[in-house]
């Protein structure tokens, strides 16, 4: 029956496990790391699809937004943003937050022309985890260390632990990033993964960005192309 419940509520896979588990049951879903052998065939997808985003940045990151994967255009993007050598490795090992490294003013924010919409649309996915893992959890901890950070508790539309259940996630992004004279004008999709069995690979998502002008575009294959 809670199974049966959690199918026809959609219940993310993480939260079916927390209901087994306070009715007695074991978890019915395994958690494995993306590098575990068994989740080779689902790695080798998302290079597949990290490769054929080129010349334009993707990047696959976990619930709370950890970097786990990310296709060339993105690592350089990033090192761009950041100021970093050209050889620089960027960890996608989960240790780089990317919403704390977009919202934080000494991060990749100060280039962020409109970096508070931005964030107010990605703080609404962090305040769902939250909501769903309840306080104390990882997602409560991230969410409250965000609006930690100067600026973003005062943004127009975000609330604070409590999330914020009248905004939307849209399906694209408009990001607009202005450096060293370079506006790109982007927009971003996220994807899942279909029919996951895996509490790992059920949340995933793979953000692709797009150029949303020719500029932006040739900016990006002139780079990798």
């Amino acid at each position: 029956m809670i199974l049966k419940l959690g199918m026809v509520l959609e219940i993310p896979l993480r939260q079916r496990n927390v209901m087994l588990l306070s009715a007695g049951y074991a978890p019915a879903y395994q958690e494995r790391k993306l590098s575990d052998p068994e989740l080779g065939a689902v790695r080798q997808a998302l290079d597949f699809m990290l490769a054929q985003q080129a010349p334009y940045p993707a990047l696959v990151v976990d619930r709370l937004w950890n970097l786990a994967m990310a296709n060339a255009p993105a690592a350089g993007m990033m090192r761009w943003l950041l100021g970093l050598p050209d050889d620089a490795v960027l960890p996608t090992d989960g240790s780089v937050n990317v919403l704390k490294l977009m919202l934080d003013p000494h991060g990749v924010r100060p280039y962020l022309h409109n970096w508070e919409e931005v964030g107010a649309d990605l703080l609404h996915w962090i305040q769902r985890e939250a909501m769903g893992d309840g306080p104390g959890s990882a997602a409560t901890v991230l969410l409250g260390e965000l609006l930690a950070l100067p600026g973003v508790a005062g943004m127009q539309g975000v609330g604070h632990l409590a999330p914020n259940l009248d905004r939307r996630g849209l399906p694209f992004l408009p990001v607009t990033i202005r450096k060293d004279g370079v506006e790109l004008k982007l927009f971003t999709t996220i994807a899942t993964l279909g029919t996951p069995h895996d509490v790992t690979v059920h949340e995933l998502r793979v953000e692709a960005f797009f150029p949303a002008d020719e500029a932006s575009a040739a900016w990006f294959r002139a780079r990798h192309g």
